[in-house]
Protein backbone atom coordinates (compact mmCIF):
# COMPACT_ATOMS: atom_id res chain seq x y z
CA UNK A 1 0.00 0.00 0.00
CA UNK A 2 1.35 3.44 -1.44
CA UNK A 3 2.45 5.59 2.03
CA UNK A 4 0.21 8.76 2.70
CA UNK A 5 1.47 12.11 4.10
CA UNK A 6 -0.50 13.78 6.39
CA UNK A 7 1.31 17.48 7.69
CA UNK A 8 -0.09 17.75 11.60
CA UNK A 9 -0.10 21.38 12.17
CA UNK A 10 -0.52 22.48 15.76
CA UNK A 11 1.26 24.72 18.48
CA UNK A 12 -0.17 22.18 21.43
CA UNK A 13 2.57 19.05 21.41
CA UNK A 14 0.17 16.93 23.23
CA UNK A 15 -2.38 17.58 20.38
CA UNK A 16 0.57 16.61 18.18
CA UNK A 17 1.51 13.58 19.89
CA UNK A 18 -2.15 12.69 20.26
CA UNK A 19 -2.21 12.06 16.17
CA UNK A 20 0.90 10.48 16.20
CA UNK A 21 -0.23 7.91 18.60
CA UNK A 22 -3.77 7.95 16.44
CA UNK A 23 -1.83 6.62 13.29
CA UNK A 24 0.97 4.11 14.72
CA UNK A 25 -1.09 1.05 14.25
CA UNK A 26 -1.27 1.88 10.18
CA UNK A 27 2.61 2.27 8.49
CA UNK A 28 0.85 3.60 5.14
CA UNK A 29 0.23 6.50 6.93
CA UNK A 30 3.14 9.17 7.46
CA UNK A 31 2.93 12.16 9.81
CA UNK A 32 4.83 15.23 9.79
CA UNK A 33 4.95 17.68 12.50
CA UNK A 34 4.79 21.56 12.35
CA UNK A 35 3.77 23.92 15.40
CA UNK A 36 2.52 26.84 13.28
CA UNK A 37 1.71 28.01 9.72
CA UNK A 38 4.65 29.52 8.81
CA UNK A 39 6.54 26.02 9.60
CA UNK A 40 3.84 24.27 7.92
CA UNK A 41 4.42 26.51 4.53
CA UNK A 42 8.01 26.06 4.53
CA UNK A 43 7.56 21.83 4.30
CA UNK A 44 5.26 22.62 1.40
CA UNK A 45 7.40 24.40 0.07
CA UNK A 46 10.32 21.54 0.25
CA UNK A 47 7.65 18.82 -0.89
CA UNK A 48 4.04 19.15 -1.70
CA UNK A 49 3.17 15.59 -1.97
CA UNK A 50 0.94 15.38 0.71
CA UNK A 51 -2.44 13.41 0.94
CA UNK A 52 -4.18 15.64 3.99
CA UNK A 53 -3.48 18.57 6.38
CA UNK A 54 -4.88 18.61 9.91
CA UNK A 55 -5.01 22.41 10.83
CA UNK A 56 -5.35 23.94 14.34
CA UNK A 57 -6.42 27.77 13.84
CA UNK A 58 -5.48 28.86 17.18
CA UNK A 59 -1.81 29.29 16.53
CA UNK A 60 1.01 31.75 17.19
CA UNK A 61 3.50 33.51 14.15
CA UNK A 62 0.57 32.66 11.42
CA UNK A 63 -2.95 31.44 12.69
CA UNK A 64 -4.58 28.59 11.09
CA UNK A 65 -6.97 31.31 9.27
CA UNK A 66 -4.13 32.99 7.35
CA UNK A 67 -2.78 29.40 6.47
CA UNK A 68 -6.15 28.13 4.86
CA UNK A 69 -5.93 31.12 2.92
CA UNK A 70 -2.44 30.89 1.45
CA UNK A 71 -3.00 27.04 1.15
CA UNK A 72 -5.80 27.81 -1.18
CA UNK A 73 -3.84 31.30 -3.27
CA UNK A 74 -1.50 28.37 -3.86
CA UNK A 75 -1.64 26.26 -7.65
CA UNK A 76 -0.90 23.40 -5.97
CA UNK A 77 -0.65 23.24 -2.14
CA UNK A 78 -5.13 24.36 -2.72
CA UNK A 79 -5.72 20.64 -3.85
CA UNK A 80 -4.61 19.33 -0.86
CA UNK A 81 -7.79 18.35 1.59
CA UNK A 82 -7.47 20.39 4.06
CA UNK A 83 -9.44 19.31 8.02
CA UNK A 84 -9.42 22.14 10.69
CA UNK A 85 -9.63 21.23 14.29
CA UNK A 86 -10.98 23.60 16.33
CA UNK A 87 -13.53 24.01 19.77
CA UNK A 88 -14.85 26.75 18.29
CA UNK A 89 -18.48 26.36 16.27
CA UNK A 90 -18.29 29.82 14.66
CA UNK A 91 -14.71 29.32 13.58
CA UNK A 92 -15.21 25.85 12.20
CA UNK A 93 -17.93 27.63 10.01
CA UNK A 94 -15.32 30.54 8.73
CA UNK A 95 -13.04 27.94 8.05
CA UNK A 96 -15.38 26.09 6.04
CA UNK A 97 -16.48 29.31 4.18
CA UNK A 98 -13.14 30.25 3.54
CA UNK A 99 -12.19 26.59 1.74
CA UNK A 100 -11.75 24.13 4.16
CA UNK A 101 -12.95 20.79 3.34
CA UNK A 102 -13.57 19.60 6.56
CA UNK A 103 -13.63 19.98 10.35
CA UNK A 104 -12.64 17.68 13.38
CA UNK A 105 -14.12 19.27 16.84
CA UNK A 106 -11.92 19.47 20.13
CA UNK A 107 -11.38 17.16 22.14
CA UNK A 108 -10.46 14.72 18.92
CA UNK A 109 -12.11 11.79 18.78
CA UNK A 110 -9.52 10.03 17.61
CA UNK A 111 -11.38 7.22 15.84
CA UNK A 112 -13.32 9.75 13.90
CA UNK A 113 -9.84 11.45 13.11
CA UNK A 114 -8.27 8.56 11.60
CA UNK A 115 -11.71 7.67 9.46
CA UNK A 116 -11.68 11.15 8.18
CA UNK A 117 -8.19 11.78 7.65
CA UNK A 118 -7.90 7.94 5.78
CA UNK A 119 -11.16 8.73 3.58
CA UNK A 120 -9.86 12.49 2.50
CA UNK A 121 -6.47 10.76 2.02
CA UNK A 122 -8.13 8.09 -0.43
CA UNK A 123 -10.12 11.48 -2.23
CA UNK A 124 -6.74 12.71 -2.41
CA UNK A 125 -5.47 9.78 -4.06
CA UNK A 126 -7.67 9.11 -6.64
CA UNK A 127 -7.84 13.27 -7.45
CA UNK A 128 -4.12 12.74 -8.09
CA UNK A 129 -4.91 9.48 -10.46
CA UNK A 130 -7.44 11.01 -12.32
CA UNK A 131 -5.36 14.05 -12.97
CA UNK A 132 -2.29 12.01 -14.25
CA UNK A 133 -5.36 10.19 -16.53
CA UNK A 134 -6.12 13.95 -17.60
CA UNK A 135 -2.46 14.84 -17.88
CA UNK A 136 -1.91 11.56 -20.36
CA UNK A 137 -4.84 12.22 -22.24
CA UNK A 138 -3.69 15.52 -22.30
CA UNK A 139 -0.89 14.38 -24.02
CA UNK A 140 -2.05 11.80 -26.13
CA UNK A 141 -4.47 14.47 -27.48
CA UNK A 142 -1.44 17.14 -28.45
CA UNK A 143 0.44 14.46 -29.66
CA UNK A 144 -2.16 12.56 -32.45
CA UNK A 145 -3.08 16.48 -33.07
CA UNK A 146 0.21 17.51 -34.09
CA UNK A 147 0.81 14.11 -36.07
CA UNK A 148 -2.82 15.16 -37.95
CA UNK A 149 -1.25 18.65 -38.23
CA UNK A 150 2.04 17.53 -39.83
CA UNK A 151 0.21 15.13 -41.97
CA UNK A 152 -2.68 17.55 -43.40
CA UNK A 153 0.46 20.36 -43.99
CA UNK A 154 2.23 17.62 -45.70
CA UNK A 155 -0.83 16.83 -47.90
CA UNK A 156 -1.69 20.74 -48.46
CA UNK A 157 2.26 20.92 -49.41
CA UNK A 158 2.07 17.67 -51.83
CA UNK A 159 -1.16 19.13 -53.51
CA UNK A 160 0.69 22.57 -53.78
CA UNK A 161 3.31 21.07 -55.43
CA UNK A 162 0.99 19.16 -57.75
CA UNK A 163 -0.34 22.67 -58.80
CA UNK A 164 3.08 23.94 -58.98
CA UNK A 165 3.94 20.93 -61.59
CA UNK A 166 1.16 21.23 -63.57
CA UNK A 167 0.88 24.87 -64.22
CA UNK A 168 4.65 24.10 -65.39
CA UNK A 169 3.12 21.59 -67.89
CA UNK A 170 0.71 23.76 -69.33
CA UNK A 171 3.61 26.52 -69.38
CA UNK A 172 5.65 24.43 -71.99
CA UNK A 173 3.29 23.59 -74.03
CA UNK A 174 2.61 27.48 -74.50
CA UNK A 175 4.45 30.16 -75.39
CA UNK A 176 4.64 31.69 -71.99
CA UNK A 177 7.32 32.14 -69.20
CA UNK A 178 7.46 30.43 -66.02
CA UNK A 179 8.04 33.71 -64.57
CA UNK A 180 4.42 34.68 -66.22
CA UNK A 181 2.78 31.83 -64.05
CA UNK A 182 4.79 33.10 -60.81
CA UNK A 183 3.93 36.98 -61.32
CA UNK A 184 0.13 36.20 -62.54
CA UNK A 185 -0.38 33.69 -59.16
CA UNK A 186 0.70 36.36 -56.74
CA UNK A 187 -1.10 39.06 -58.65
CA UNK A 188 -4.01 37.25 -58.46
CA UNK A 189 -3.09 36.60 -54.63
CA UNK A 190 -2.36 40.25 -53.77
CA UNK A 191 -5.90 41.23 -55.46
CA UNK A 192 -7.77 38.47 -53.88
CA UNK A 193 -6.09 39.99 -50.22
CA UNK A 194 -7.16 43.75 -51.29
CA UNK A 195 -10.46 42.44 -52.02
CA UNK A 196 -10.84 41.38 -48.51
CA UNK A 197 -10.90 37.34 -48.69
CA UNK A 198 -9.88 35.75 -46.19
CA UNK A 199 -6.10 34.61 -45.88
CA UNK A 200 -6.67 31.01 -46.54
CA UNK A 201 -8.62 31.68 -49.60
CA UNK A 202 -5.79 34.17 -50.34
CA UNK A 203 -3.61 31.32 -50.13
CA UNK A 204 -5.46 29.08 -52.01
CA UNK A 205 -6.07 31.41 -54.98
CA UNK A 206 -2.04 31.68 -54.63
CA UNK A 207 -1.71 28.22 -55.49
CA UNK A 208 -4.57 27.53 -57.29
CA UNK A 209 -4.46 29.99 -60.28
CA UNK A 210 -1.55 28.53 -62.09
CA UNK A 211 -3.75 25.84 -63.02
CA UNK A 212 -5.79 28.51 -65.25
CA UNK A 213 -4.45 27.60 -68.52
CA UNK A 214 -3.66 23.68 -68.03
CA UNK A 215 -6.59 22.66 -71.07
CA UNK A 216 -4.29 23.60 -73.30
CA UNK A 217 -2.27 20.67 -73.33
CA UNK A 218 -5.40 19.37 -74.98
CA UNK A 219 -4.50 22.09 -77.81
CA UNK A 220 -2.91 20.79 -80.93
CA UNK A 221 0.11 21.94 -81.65
CA UNK A 222 -0.76 24.18 -85.26
CA UNK A 223 -3.56 25.84 -83.32
CA UNK A 224 -1.61 26.76 -80.11
CA UNK A 225 1.61 28.00 -81.45
CA UNK A 226 0.42 29.40 -84.23
CA UNK A 227 1.82 33.12 -84.59
CA UNK A 228 -0.51 34.53 -86.23
CA UNK A 229 -4.79 35.67 -85.75
CA UNK A 230 -6.93 32.73 -85.52
CA UNK A 231 -9.23 31.62 -88.24
CA UNK A 232 -13.00 31.23 -86.54
CA UNK A 233 -13.13 27.82 -86.67
CA UNK A 234 -9.56 27.48 -85.00
CA UNK A 235 -10.65 30.37 -82.48
CA UNK A 236 -13.60 27.91 -81.45
CA UNK A 237 -11.08 24.89 -81.14
CA UNK A 238 -8.53 27.35 -78.90
CA UNK A 239 -11.67 28.45 -76.88
CA UNK A 240 -11.84 24.73 -75.80
CA UNK A 241 -8.92 25.21 -73.55
CA UNK A 242 -11.43 25.99 -70.77
CA UNK A 243 -13.13 23.18 -70.95
CA UNK A 244 -10.08 20.54 -71.40
CA UNK A 245 -9.18 21.89 -68.06
CA UNK A 246 -12.24 21.94 -66.04
CA UNK A 247 -12.59 18.03 -67.20
CA UNK A 248 -8.96 17.65 -66.23
CA UNK A 249 -9.43 19.10 -63.06
CA UNK A 250 -12.50 17.35 -61.75
CA UNK A 251 -12.08 16.06 -58.09
CA UNK A 252 -14.97 14.27 -55.65
CA UNK A 253 -14.39 18.06 -53.50
CA UNK A 254 -11.44 16.49 -51.42
CA UNK A 255 -8.47 18.78 -53.07
CA UNK A 256 -9.25 22.32 -52.44
CA UNK A 257 -6.66 24.04 -54.73
CA UNK A 258 -7.43 21.53 -57.48
CA UNK A 259 -11.06 21.80 -57.29
CA UNK A 260 -10.36 25.79 -56.66
CA UNK A 261 -8.08 25.73 -60.18
CA UNK A 262 -11.16 23.67 -61.70
CA UNK A 263 -13.32 26.75 -61.10
CA UNK A 264 -10.23 29.13 -62.81
CA UNK A 265 -9.52 26.82 -65.50
CA UNK A 266 -13.30 26.55 -66.55
CA UNK A 267 -14.49 30.61 -65.77
CA UNK A 268 -11.25 32.69 -66.69
CA UNK A 269 -12.37 33.25 -69.64
CA UNK A 270 -16.45 34.19 -69.08
CA UNK A 271 -16.52 38.48 -68.85
CA UNK A 272 -19.45 40.37 -66.53
CA UNK A 273 -21.50 41.37 -69.65
CA UNK A 274 -21.80 37.78 -70.71
CA UNK A 275 -20.16 37.75 -73.68
CA UNK A 276 -17.30 35.37 -72.66
CA UNK A 277 -16.56 31.98 -73.07
CA UNK A 278 -17.35 29.04 -72.23
CA UNK A 279 -20.81 28.90 -70.77
CA UNK A 280 -21.19 33.30 -71.29
CA UNK A 281 -21.69 33.50 -67.61
CA UNK A 282 -22.41 37.17 -66.01
CA UNK A 283 -20.88 38.98 -63.26
CA UNK A 284 -22.34 36.93 -60.02
CA UNK A 285 -22.40 33.93 -62.25
CA UNK A 286 -18.72 33.96 -62.10
CA UNK A 287 -16.43 33.06 -59.48
CA UNK A 288 -14.53 35.71 -57.75
CA UNK A 289 -11.44 33.28 -58.16
CA UNK A 290 -12.39 33.30 -62.00
CA UNK A 291 -12.82 37.23 -62.10
CA UNK A 292 -9.52 37.68 -59.79
CA UNK A 293 -7.41 35.52 -62.30
CA UNK A 294 -8.78 36.71 -65.21
CA UNK A 295 -7.50 40.75 -64.35
CA UNK A 296 -4.73 39.48 -63.38
CA UNK A 297 -3.37 36.81 -66.29
CA UNK A 298 -4.58 40.18 -68.76
CA UNK A 299 -2.47 42.66 -66.24
CA UNK A 300 0.85 40.60 -67.18
CA UNK A 301 -0.29 39.45 -70.63
CA UNK A 302 -0.06 42.96 -71.90
CA UNK A 303 2.79 44.71 -69.83
CA UNK A 304 5.03 41.36 -70.72
CA UNK A 305 6.91 40.94 -73.73
CA UNK A 306 6.49 37.98 -75.81
CA UNK A 307 8.02 36.79 -79.06
CA UNK A 308 5.03 38.01 -80.57
CA UNK A 309 4.29 41.09 -79.35
CA UNK A 310 6.28 44.15 -77.64
CA UNK A 311 5.13 44.90 -73.82
CA UNK A 312 2.75 47.51 -73.31
CA UNK A 313 3.19 50.35 -70.76
CA UNK A 314 2.09 49.99 -67.68
CA UNK A 315 0.05 53.06 -68.76
CA UNK A 316 -1.46 51.59 -71.53
CA UNK A 317 -2.10 48.08 -69.76
CA UNK A 318 -4.27 50.50 -67.39
CA UNK A 319 -6.47 51.78 -70.02
CA UNK A 320 -6.69 48.84 -71.98
CA UNK A 321 -8.11 47.30 -68.12
CA UNK A 322 -10.15 50.86 -67.85
CA UNK A 323 -11.66 50.28 -71.06
CA UNK A 324 -12.93 46.76 -70.47
CA UNK A 325 -14.49 47.41 -66.73
CA UNK A 326 -18.47 46.57 -66.83
CA UNK A 327 -17.90 44.47 -69.83
CA UNK A 328 -15.07 42.16 -69.92
CA UNK A 329 -13.44 42.66 -66.35
CA UNK A 330 -15.27 43.74 -62.67
CA UNK A 331 -14.69 46.76 -62.29
CA UNK A 332 -14.40 47.06 -58.13
CA UNK A 333 -11.62 45.06 -58.99
CA UNK A 334 -9.45 47.06 -61.35
CA UNK A 335 -9.49 49.82 -59.28
CA UNK A 336 -8.49 47.85 -56.41
CA UNK A 337 -5.31 47.29 -58.76
CA UNK A 338 -5.06 50.72 -60.00
CA UNK A 339 -5.60 52.24 -57.00
CA UNK A 340 -2.65 49.64 -55.12
CA UNK A 341 -0.39 49.65 -58.45
CA UNK A 342 3.09 49.42 -56.65
CA UNK A 343 1.96 46.56 -54.83
CA UNK A 344 1.73 45.06 -58.63
CA UNK A 345 4.65 46.68 -59.95
CA UNK A 346 6.84 44.90 -57.35
CA UNK A 347 5.68 41.77 -57.97
CA UNK A 348 6.41 41.88 -61.79
CA UNK A 349 9.80 43.44 -60.73
CA UNK A 350 10.55 40.54 -58.09
CA UNK A 351 9.38 37.87 -61.16
CA UNK A 352 11.46 39.16 -64.17
CA UNK A 353 11.18 37.25 -67.72
CA UNK A 354 13.82 34.86 -68.14
CA UNK A 355 16.24 35.55 -71.26
CA UNK A 356 14.47 32.67 -72.70
CA UNK A 357 11.27 31.14 -72.84
CA UNK A 358 11.53 27.61 -71.26
CA UNK A 359 8.99 26.28 -74.17
CA UNK A 360 8.69 22.55 -74.59
CA UNK A 361 9.41 23.84 -78.20
CA UNK A 362 12.77 25.92 -77.85
CA UNK A 363 13.88 22.85 -76.16
CA UNK A 364 13.06 20.49 -78.43
CA UNK A 365 15.18 22.77 -81.59
CA UNK A 366 17.84 22.68 -78.91
CA UNK A 367 17.83 18.48 -79.40
CA UNK A 368 17.85 18.78 -82.99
Amino acid sequence: MPTMKVLAVDDQEFNLDLIDLAFMDNPSIQITRAVNGREALDILAADAGYSVILLDLAMPVMDGFETLSRLKAHPLWSKIPTIVVTANSEEKHRALREGASDFLSKPIDVEELKLRTHNYAKIKEYQDHLGDMNRILEEKVHERTTELQEALAFAKKTEYEISARLGKASEYRDMETGMHIKRMSHYSAKLAELAGLPPEEVELILYASPLHDIGKVGIPDRILLKPGRFTPEEFEIMKLHTVIGGRMLETDGSYPVIDAGRIIALQHHEKVDGTGYPAGLKRDEIHMHALIVSIADVFDALSSQRVYKKAFTIEETLEILRQGCGTHFDERLVYLLIENLEAFTAIKEAFPDEEESPSIMSLIDQLQ
